[in-house]
């Protein structure tokens, strides 16, 4: 199992970006988290096979329609403990 913190930059927040982030990460069979930060980012934990990462890194990259990323920081971690993918309180 693969495990990354994505840090996702831009017009991210008030866009729905978490709430398509949760789909996006069922429909690539990920779990992990997303929440906001209070930097104006989108922050978000996610472990599955390599190829689901890769899958939503890419997505993660364009994310819903209303969001502008203007870029998408990738960082190897540790896997949690869950079975599924949820939101998170902002950090």
């Amino acid at each position: 199992m693969k495990a990354c913190l994505l840090r996702i930059e831009g017009l991210v927040q008030g866009v729905g970006y978490r709430q398509a982030t949760v789909q996006a990460a069922q429909r690539f069979g990920i779990v992990g988290w997303v929440r906001n930060r209070r930097d104006g980012s989108v922050e978000a934990h996610v472990q599955g096979n390599a190829e689901a990462i890769a899958a939503l890194i890419a997505w993660a990259h364009q994310g819903p329609p209303a969001a502008m990323v203007e870029k998408v920081l990738v960082t190897d971690v540790s896997p949690i403990e869950t079975t599924e993918f949820t939101w998170q309180p902002t950090e």
